[in-house]
């Protein structure tokens, strides 16, 4: 425990306690007897990370100083306060501060786009820099009430979400121009990698600094590091001792979609952190410049601007100024109107990038890629040395200095002297590289979706690329289309590597095909990098094979590490009938190190096979070792058996361990007994609970009791601590018994505290209840203004239902009038259902001045219906880029059912060519139940090609995959892929 001295100043406190923490550090390392590379590798951290901690420049974070902790064995709680302790002054002496200031920094070296030098009297000085004078527009009065925030002492998070090219960057470069004027610092991590940069040195950033993430995918969406960078920046944002500080990013809106996208109920969940962090905080900015926003640059044109003047020439009617100047029209007319050498780079480059390659592109595997994106004359016509001319012509800049495709360096890796030098990559670092623009890469997103890339690119990729992940990424895009076999070898090629999710998808593959000593070394090394679902395989290897006693120690070594599903699965595997090994010693050994509850599961699983005497035992010893799960049930057993004295000592001990719904057991037979004094204190106690399920329990044991006053006390408590339903269901118990005003302010309590359903459940109530309908509609009025259009939708079909149809209309126009199109929406479709289309067109197009997806969608249907197939086309589109994914599929539903199976194919492929090829599939299982025999090999393939191919059928029809041309590959084996991995699968120019 740290202790301060009277007659410390702050900074010698901090010095104090640094020197203190490193020297507990330091004397943990010698007891250990580790080197710090070694210990690096035990606690998952950086060798960098770890040197740091040890030196006297930089502050180790809170959770550098826990993994290290864990590792050493040494009082984390203790390490922590020092750590803090030394946190308290904003700066410890010697420790460099990251950046510079905002002054030194070019607008460039920011990625801020060059849009072309312009000199002479009239240029502006933004011209003098390659940039035109800046135009704001309604985003930017967002960004500055951040920078004012930030410049008063408030923290700010803010990331502007846009497509290529519309001035993202160059939006936060303007905003940060105040804080300049303050002194203020900014830091752009970036070496040696983005990610890297970021989650080293974060713990870092001084006060009044400028954190830039420009493109933030590099950080957040990093695999192995995003979501620690995401807890970084949050913890950055809420110590008020490290404000104020402000965060900028930037993204493109796919990305901003991947995180903030909920996760499918039981499957992972990647971006968890990363999604609360953003939630709120992304600030959209518009592809075009509206009315007002180009009225300005005409303006700043007038004056003298004349990039804005050259660029406005073209870009009034479209409004698409950012990407003009940025270069984007010249960089597609390049693309279009390139040679066939050039384009075949350009097809190349992007596809590359689109299924997961990195920004820099190596030159032999572009050249080497690009082959089989010729056709059989253009191939026959290439001279030797083509890649030569058309690498100049492609690096070639267009208006704003930006290339098609251009020569880039990688930076060379600058470390302060005595750090040990970063780890070699396998490639090659002379070899030049090249970079994409952003616009193309962003078209090539778009316009080869449904492309599968030739053979020439898997087998460059897997010849000259050297990044494990991006190889990993490649393998998972083969395997999605289908590609099977290129799927596998560079799969094979990532885990050399050194990827752990290709070892351990390896190792998966080669125990499947029965070379288990070579998937156990894959799994092996998978484990060491943390994968635990390799760790469950190699236990599973090992006990297959019946070296029961290595599995049995690893299965304790990742219980030691925090893991216990191998040895939880490696009980349940020797608890079946067929086992020939009792799983009674890991038991008792994982008891041994403090897992207790594995003898709750083995007990479990004994009790269910029949044998309750042994499960019996094992439960009694879980209770003996403390394990709450066991105490309880103990404790109902004895409660079965009226020994109501051992009951209650099973229940209190359990309480005692952490399990708060003991006590809720215990209450329960208190009370059955009559011991109602005793319940009362029993019943004291465990309303001190944060445990939700618990606060349930007792608030319904107390209603049931008729404390109605206690039962209302604790469900506030259980909203203050977020659980805001349990007011509401309180609120329907008294509506039930007809006590209506105490049941209205038990909703309006639960709304207050942050359910949003409570205004809801008292228009409910108002309906039902009271029959006022005039003060329904008003606080259904609230609710749409709070977000919740549910309740207007359903007092118009309540109208509706019950005959009036003038009010349903009157309350649907008065909610259309206040924006909320919902209601409106309803309405059409009770007219729908009533036969009085004309009206339901109406309201339906009335309701597209919201581009509302579900009246895009209907009235799609309707058009088709009608015979209007191009409009239906069109609104369906319009309703998927509006969120709804399946009015395509309805479209072509529609189209099949109606005996248009070449509209309905036409229709799924563009489904398929706006990310959606499930439609290619569904369209493909339906024409298969409706007539086995028809031809639908086409659909799959075509749906394979476009990245649909996880569906099972394609398995059965294609057992061995696809080849890049989409022929099915011949049959192949993991076994015979192993004769040399220098020579994969080879395919001539298509």
């Amino acid at each position: 425990m740290y202790e301060q001295h009277e007659g410390q100043d702050d900074r010698a406190i901090a010095e104090n306690a640094l020197a203190e923490l490193r020297a507990r550090l330091t004397t943990g390392l010698a007891r250990a007897r580790l080197t710090k590379t070694q210990l690096a590798a035990q606690a998952g951290l950086g060798r960098t990370t770890v040197q740091q901690a040890f030196r006297g420049s930089t502050m180790p974070s809170p959770e550098t100083v826990v993994a290290l902790c864990k590792v050493l064995r040494l009082p984390d709680g203790e390490l922590l306060e020092l750590q803090r302790a030394a946190s308290e002054t904003e700066r410890v002496p010697g420790t460099d501060e990251l950046g510079r200031p905002i002054r030194a920094w070019h607008p460039h070296e920011l990625e801020v786009h060059p849009a072309g030098p312009v000199s002479g009297p009239s240029a502006s000085s933004g011209s003098l820099l390659g940039l035109p004078a800046y135009v704001r527009r309604e985003h930017d009065s967002i960004l500055m009430d951040a920078v004012e925030h930030a410049g008063n002492g408030q923290s700010q998070l803010l990331i502007l979400v846009g497509t290529s090219s519309t001035g993202k960057t160059r939006s936060c470069w303007e905003a940060v121009q105040p804080l300049a004027d303050q002194g203020w610092r900014l830091w752009h991590p970036f070496d040696p990698t983005r990610a890297d940069a970021a989650l080293d040195d974060l713990h870092r950033l001084g006060r009044r600094t400028v954190l830039w993430l420009n493109e933030a995918q590099h950080y957040f969406g990093h695999p192995v590091h995003g979501e620690r960078i995401a807890a970084a920046v949050h913890r950055l944002l809420t110590e008020p001792e490290r404000g104020p500080v402000l965060v900028l990013g930037t993204l493109w809106p796919e990305y901003a979609d991947r995180y903030l996208a909920l996760p499918v109920t039981g499957g992972p969940d990647p971006h968890s952190r990363v999604r609360e962090l953003l939630a709120g905080r992304l600030v959209a900015v518009p592809d075009s410049f509206n009315a007002s926003a180009l009225q300005a640059a005409a303006a700043l044109a007038e004056n003298g601007d004349r990039l804005l003047r050259d660029a406005l020439t073209r870009t009034r009617a479209s409004g698409k100024l950012a990407q003009e100047l940025a270069g984007a029209p010249e960089l597609l007319r390049r693309y279009t109107h390139a040679a066939p050498a050039a384009r075949s780079l350009l097809d190349a480059a992007m596809d590359a990038r689109r299924l997961g390659a990195g920004l820099h592109l190596p030159q032999a595997f572009l050249a080497d890629a690009a082959l089989d994106y010729l056709s059989e004359d253009e191939y026959d016509q290439i001279a030797e040395g083509w890649e030569v001319a058309a690498y100049a012509d492609l690096s070639r800049p267009v208006h704003g200095k930006q290339a098609p495709l251009r020569r880039t360096a990688t930076r060379p890796h600058r470390r302060p002297p005595g750090t040990p030098p970063p780890e070699l990559r396998l490639s090659a670092t002379a070899e030049p590289v090249y970079r994409l623009a952003d616009f193309l890469e962003q078209r090539g997103r778009t316009s080869r979706r449904t492309l599968c890339p030739p053979g020439s690119f898997w087998a460059a990729a897997y010849t000259h690329l050297a990044h494990a992940d991006d190889l990993y990424r490649l393998a998972s895009e083969a395997r999605i289309r289908h590609r099977t076999q290129w799927a596998h070898h560079l799969c094979r090629r990532a885990a050399e590597l050194g990827n752990p999710d290709a070892q351990a998808d390896l190792s998966e593959a080669l125990e499947g095909a029965g070379l288990f000593a070579e998937a156990e070394a894959w799994a092996h090394k998978a484990a060491s990098q943390g994968r635990r679902r390799a760790l469950q395989a190699l236990c599973r290897m090992r006990e297959a094979r019946g070296d029961h006693a290595s599995a049995e120690a690893l299965a304790l070594q990742a219980a030691a590490a925090g893991d216990v599903s191998a040895a939880l699965d490696l009980i349940r595997l020797r608890e079946r009938p067929e086992s020939e090994v009792s799983a009674e010693t890991l038991t008792s050994r994982m008891a041994a190190a403090g897992h207790v509850h594995v003898l709750n599961e083995r007990a479990r699983l004994l009790e269910e096979a029949g044998d309750r005497r042994t499960a019996g035992k094992l439960f009694r010893a879980a209770a003996k070792a403390g394990d709450p799960r066991a105490l309880i049930r103990l404790g109902h057993a004895a409660r079965a058996m009226k020994r109501l004295d051992a009951a209650e000592d099973f229940y209190l001990r359990a309480a005692a361990a952490g399990d708060d719904y003991a006590l809720y057991h215990l209450l329960q037979m208190m009370a059955d007994n009559g011991e109602d004094s005793a319940a009362e204190t029993i019943l004291q106690q465990a309303a001190e609970t944060d445990d939700p399920a618990t606060l349930v329990a007792l608030i319904q044991f107390n209603e049931a009791a008729g404390n109605t006053r206690q039962a209302e006390a604790l469900a506030r408590k259980a909203a203050r601590l977020g659980h805001h339903r349990l007011l509401a269901d309180l609120g329907r118990d008294r509506e039930k018994d007809g006590d209506l005003a105490t049941a209205e302010a038990l909703y309006r309590e639960a709304f207050a505290a942050g359910d949003p359903e409570g205004l809801a459940d008292v228009v409910k109530l108002r309906v039902v209840s009271k029959k006022d309908y005039a003060g329904a509609e008003d606080l259904a009025m609230q609710c749409a203004e709070h977000g919740n259009t549910e309740p207007l939708c359903r007092l118009i079909s309540f109208w509706w239902h019950v005959g009036d149809c003038e009010r349903a209309d009157t309350l649907a126009r008065r909610a259309v009038s206040a924006g909320h199109y919902d209601a409106i929406v309803e309405l059409a479709w009770q007219h729908q259902q009533s036969g009085e289309r004309t009206a339901a067109i109406a309201f339906y197009e009335r309701a597209l001045e919201a581009e509302h997806p579900d009246a895009l969608t209907e009235l799609a249907l309707i058009r088709e219906e009608a015979g209007d197939h191009e409009d239906a086309e069109l609104l369906a589109v319009r309703a998927v880029e509006a969120g709804r994914p399946d009015a395509l599929s309805e479209l072509v539903r529609a189209r099949e059912n109606d005996g248009s199976p070449k509209a309905a194919e036409e229709l799924a492929r563009r489904a398929a060519a706006s990310g959606h090829p499930e439609v290619l599939i569904e369209l493909a299982e339906k024409r298969e139940e409706n007539s086995p025999l028809r031809g639908v090999e086409h659909l799959y393939r075509q749906a394979a090609d476009a990245a649909g191919a996880l569906d099972p059928a394609l398995t059965v029809i294609w057992p061995h995959g696809l080849d890049p041309d989409g022929t099915p590959t011949q049959p192949w084996s993991i076994s015979a892929s192993k004769r040399s991995e220098a020579e994969p699968p080879t395919q001539g120019p298509q």
